[in-house]
């Protein structure tokens, strides 16, 4: 029955350990950049987007498709960045056990 002990301090650790994960990343932001810096798109470390910057000179009519593809890709930018903080905060909750490719916490 030790073992089962064991097993539950550490079930119950690893939860611990994600209620943390999940407070840090609702307080994390990540900014995602395009167009040498004209397109700033910045997430939350849950991927929530809480801020949109557009430089000044991409104000023009004939550039609106420049700057919808600018906005995307500073967006694409800013999530992977996102997606690589979960990853590094899941490394630091798993003890660094990688997970199967697919498989992402919390389920």
């Amino acid at each position: 029955m030790k073992n089962l002990g064991d097993m539950m301090k550490q079930v119950q650790a690893m939860q611990s350990k994600m209620a943390d994960m999940q407070t840090k990343l609702e307080t994390a932001t990540v900014t995602g950049q395009s167009g040498g810096g004209l397109v700033k798109v910045t997430l939350t470390g849950k991927g929530a987007m809480s801020a949109l910057q557009v430089d000044s000179s991409l104000m023009k009519e004939d550039e609106k498709e420049i700057l919808e593809d600018l906005i995307v890709a500073a967006h694409a930018d800013a999530k992977a960045k996102s997606e690589a903080l979960m990853a590094e905060e899941m490394k630091s909750v798993t003890g660094g056990l990688a997970l199967p490719p697919g498989m992402k916490l919390p389920f």
